[in-house]
C-alpha cells in the first residue's frame, strides 16, 4: 500500500489505493490485509471525502519549541493532549466556517498520525508497527474561546475545525518531514518534523498508556511557529513533505 483515500460515488462510501490521480478500489478490511482492483475507478461523480472515521482525535499541544515560545507558555514535561470532537473532521477542499465574526480565529499546520491496530500499553520502539499511515491536519482553534477557558476541547471542537487528508500516506518516514502553511499563496509556517518535542512514536506510546487507541483514531502532533488569523475568503494549504496537499477554504 501506499496512498489510501476514502471516497463516495452516490450512496457507495469505499476506500481506494491512489496511484497518479487513478483510483484501485480496496476490497477487505483497509487496516487489515486488503487486496485492491487491478482496474481503476472511473473518476466520474467520485467526491473525496476525510480519509478515516476516528473514534477520537487526539490532539498535542505545544510539540515544537518554537511554537511555545511564540505563545509564550512552558516546555511540557509529557505531551500536552486533549480530545476533539470527530464531528469537526472537514475534507480535503471542504469548507471551514467561522462561528463568530468577532473571534480571532487561526489555522495550526500539523501532521496527523492514523492507527491501523488496536494499542494499549506499548513501548515507542513498538509504535511502528501499529501506525496505519501518516496526512495532513489543521488544528483550526478559536482563540478568543481557548483564552477565555481552561480546556481547549471547546475552543477547537468545532464543526469544520479539523481538515484531514486527502489521502493516508501508509508508507513515510515521519521523522525528518518539512510541514509548510500556506494562506493565499504566502508562506506561513515553515518547519520540520525533526523539531518535535516528542516524536511520533513517543507519542503514540504515550497516549496508549492513557486511552485504548482503535483503528482509524487520529493523532494531531501539534504545529509550529508562525500561527495567524484566518478570515472568510482565505484559501489554506498544508503541505508536508512526501504528503498530498491539504487544501481548504474559509466561509
Amino acid at each position: 500500500m501506499a496512498a489510501i483515500g476514502r471516497f463516495q460515488k452516490g450512496d457507495d462510501i469505499f476506500y481506494a489505493k491512489v496511484v497518479d490521480g487513478e483510483l484501485f478500489r480496496a476490497k477487505g478490511d483497509v487496516f487489515g490485509s486488503p487486496s485492491f482492483s487491478r482496474k481503476p475507478i472511473p473518476a466520474k461523480g467520485i467526491r473525496t471525502l476525510v480519509p478515516v472515521e476516528p473514534s477520537k482525535i487526539i490532539a498535542v499541544g505545544l510539540n515544537y519549541a518554537d511554537h511555545a515560545r511564540e505563545t509564550g507558555k512552558t516546555l511540557p514535561k509529557e505531551p500536552l493532549i486533549w480530545l476533539k470532537a470527530p464531528t469537526s473532521l472537514l475534507p480535503d477542499n471542504g469548507r471551514i466556517e467561522l462561528p463568530f465574526a468577532d473571534h480571532r480565529i487561526d489555522y495550526e499546520a500539523e501532521l496527523a498520525i492514523v492507527i491501523g491496530r488496536r494499542i494499549r500499553n506499548i513501548t515507542p520502539a513498538a509504535a511502528s508497527r501499529y501506525i496505519f499511515g501518516f496526512t495532513a491536519a489543521q488544528d483550526i482553534t478559536d482563540r478568543t474561546i481557548q483564552n477565555a477557558e481552561s480546556q481547549w476541547a471547546r475552543a477547537k471542537s468545532f464543526d469544520t475545525f479539523t481538515p484531514l487528508g486527502p489521502y493516508v500516506e501508509t508508507k513515510i518516514d515521519p521523522r525528518n518531514l518539512t510541514i509548510q502553511q500556506f494562506q493565499n499563496g504566502e508562506l506561513r509556517q515553515n518547519s520540520n518534523t525533526s523539531q518535535l518535542i516528542f516524536d511520533c512514536y513517543r507519542l503514540v506510546s504515550f497516549i496508549s498508556f492513557n486511552l485504548t487507541l482503535l483503528p482509524g483514531d487520529v493523532i494531531l502532533t501539534g504545529t509550529p511557529s508562525g500561527i495567524g488569523p484566518i478570515a472568510s475568503g482565505d484559501r489554506l494549504e498544508v503541505r508536508i513533505q512526501g504528503l498530498a496537499p491539504l487544501m481548504n477554504t474559509v466561509k
